[in-house]
């Protein structure tokens, strides 16, 4: 016995060892490197045009915009474009076809319209079944966090709604650069920066994302500059533009082909690979869940903070809490506070505390919520608000405001299964967003930011991530966000619009999950409390309350901490302890702190745009 102890040993150790010399042996340097020269973490001038400006997460996505700009596009059109571009370029945060929250502004009606881009939970996704699964939150890195694709559906009812251009010459962009492939940026790195041990587990547990973001190759971490190449994504949008195309060529009109290009994902090809896969894996999705999907125009979620009128995406969103932010502190004196002092950080964050205590109580799918949006945005609302704010930061999580609403248990309750069928038809890599902003030379505004990370398995042979959005559902059935079939979740991402005296004034977006709304807040204040130019209130460092449960499963939370970045840590750190605060240091000009991206009109009718240093936030214009 001690002989073949022995031996074995021995075996098992001369198979370790011949498996590092062949580790040793394999290439682990960049993969065919591009030059480029990147901008994260560098400052970015502010930029001032009179024509048409673009700002979007990366350089080929913002450029992609500026060519269709150029050649007389909409900002509809370019919106397009630059949305499929950044789709490529930062596709492991921003996928084709994950959620892409919007807002449109038509500039000769004056109207802001926002349009439902989250997709739906499928009709067999029941907190039930994920109970019987042993599930306690939606799972990370499983088929059965897939909501139904929301993207293409906002593609085409942006393109219906005010595009001049064919899906075919707005997508040829993202098609060539997926094709040739683009130098991989710091944040596509910072994504996929994995361990040996991730990168095996990796490519055991989702083989097709391997094979399409590290190429499989398992011993060989991405490296700066490596050339990113997305073939099957290139295949994939190529087939869409040719169904359009080809509809075209047959006499049909516009709008027809327009259809038929969406048929061909929802009911055509894509629909069935997506759910052969899904019922080869055992997941959720059905053909007839594409099939129903519709997104659709919706009216804003609108605020009002003095002269100023927000106006954000719906309450699928979490669009209402820059609103509920920026209404509670109204009237304090956040100016003589100094800014980002102790004094000023603490009172911004008792209010972004009490917000989350009202999204998280109040905010969720108005198709599914009585959402009391009346009450939660008036004046009186947020003087309670502002009263019960305190001295010292929140030991424990405040709760939300008295609102008279039918409760979420009894507005659940009233859903019959009939209603859901009908509200059907109306480790990580990634784990980030992206955004773009547009203003065309008539004046009319795009703001999306797009999401979606390759943390679930691909399609395979599509290049499709369709994401793990649904961890922002709740498996508690009286939660506001409650998962049912046919619900979207209340998603992070979302996309701003301000006015100025009735006039459109400024439209902004960023990255950051729940840090989305506190960057954006925090910008608006830098420049309308403290006089910033735009640059400088994109630039200038932020906090970060961690202190309510993540968005993200498993919802995990930290009362009274706050994240800061380097150098307001080494400013604010000490007078926020003595509030009651647990300060975590953070990089200067970190991704977790947002990435924002914004056009401006200023007094004399230029545009002003500016890019986020903590990001390849780029900003284009003529």
């Amino acid at each position: 016995m001690k002989r073949i102890i022995k031996w074995s040993g021995i075996g098992l150790l001369a198979f370790i060892l011949t498996l590092l010399a062949v580790y040793a042996m394999l290439p682990k340097g960049p993969r065919d490197p591009m030059p480029y020269t990147f901008t994260t973490k560098t400052e970015k001038p502010l930029l001032n045009v009179k024509e048409f400006a673009v700002v979007a997460g990366t350089p080929w996505a913002s450029q992609a915009g500026y060519d269709i700009l150029a050649k007389g596009g909409t900002a509809c059109d370019a919106a397009v474009a630059t949305l499929l571009t950044l789709n490529v370029t930062h596709g492991e945060a921003a996928s084709f076809p994950g959620v892409a929250p919007m807002l449109y502004y038509n500039a000769k009606t004056a109207e802001v319209k926002s349009y439902i881009a989250a997709g739906k939970a499928p009709a067999a996704a029941t907190i039930e079944r994920f109970k019987e699964r042993g599930f306690e939150t939606v799972p990370e890195m499983d088929l059965w966090s897939q909501l139904i694709p929301a993207s293409p559906d906002v593609i085409i009812s942006l393109l219906e709604e005010c595009g001049t251009m064919s899906f075919a010459e707005l997508s040829r962009p993202a098609i060539v650069v997926a094709r040739e492939g683009f130098p991989a940026h710091p944040i596509i790195v910072r994504n996929l920066d994995f361990s040996l041990v991730e990168r095996i587990g990796f490519s055991i547990l989702m083989p097709e994302n391997s094979r399409i973001f590290i190429r499989g190759e398992w011993w060989r971490p991405v490296h700066l500059h490596d050339r990113m190449v997305f073939t099957d994504l290139a295949n994939t949008l190529e087939e869409l533009a040719q169904a359009e195309s080809e509809a075209l060529k047959k006499g049909a009109s516009r709008k027809e082909a327009l259809q038929a290009l969406r048929d061909y994902f929802y009911k055509g090809p894509i629909a069935e690979k997506i759910t052969a896969y899904h019922k080869k894996e055992g997941g959720l999705i059905t053909y007839d869940d594409l099939a129903r999907y519709s997104g659709g125009w919706e009216k804003p979620v609108v605020g009002h903070i003095g002269d100023y009128t927000l106006y954000a995406t719906g309450t699928w969103s979490q669009g209402i809490m820059e609103s509920l932010v920026l209404q509670t502190l109204d009237g304090i004196d956040l100016k003589g506070m100094g800014h980002n002092s102790p004094a000023y950080i603490h009172t911004v964050t008792q209010a972004i505390d009490l917000a989350m205590a009202d999204r998280d109580t109040y905010v969720g799918d108005a198709a599914f919520i009585d959402v009391p949006l009346e009450r939660l945005l008036s004046k009186e609302y947020a003087a309670t608000r502002r009263a019960a704010m305190t001295d010292r930061a929140f030991a424990e999580l405040p709760a939300a405001g008295q609102v008279k609403a039918l409760s979420i248990s009894q507005r659940l309750a009233g859903l019959s299964p009939a209603q859901s069928l009908l509200a059907m038809t109306d480790f990580s890599a990634g784990q980030d967003t992206s955004q773009l902003v547009i203003v065309d030379a008539k004046g009319n505004a795009v703001v999306m930011t797009p999401s979606d990370f390759p943390q679930t398995p691909m399609i395979p042979g599509t290049g499709l991530n369709l994401g793990n959005r649904m961890d922002q559902f709740r498996l508690d059935p009286t939660h506001v966000s409650a998962l049912m079939p046919g619900k979207r979740p209340r998603i992070t991402p979302h996309a701003v619009i301000v006015f100025k005296d009735g006039r459109f004034h400024m439209a902004f977006s960023t990255p950051g999950g729940d840090m989305q709304a506190q960057a954006l807040v925090q910008v608006f204040l830098n420049m309308h409390v403290f006089g910033m130019d735009l640059a400088q209130a994109i630039a200038a460092p932020r906090f970060y309350s961690i202190a309510w449960p993540s968005s993200f499963a498993p919802h995990e939370s930290s009362p009274a901490h706050i994240r800061l970045e380097a150098d307001l840590y080494a400013t604010a750190a000490a007078g926020l302890r003595d509030l009651g605060y647990t300060p975590e240091e953070d990089p200067l000009w970190d991704k977790d702190f947002g990435a924002v991206g914004a056009i401006m009109v200023a007094a004399d009718g230029k545009l002003i745009a500016g890019a986020d240093p903590r990001e390849e936030t780029t900003a284009l214009g003529r």
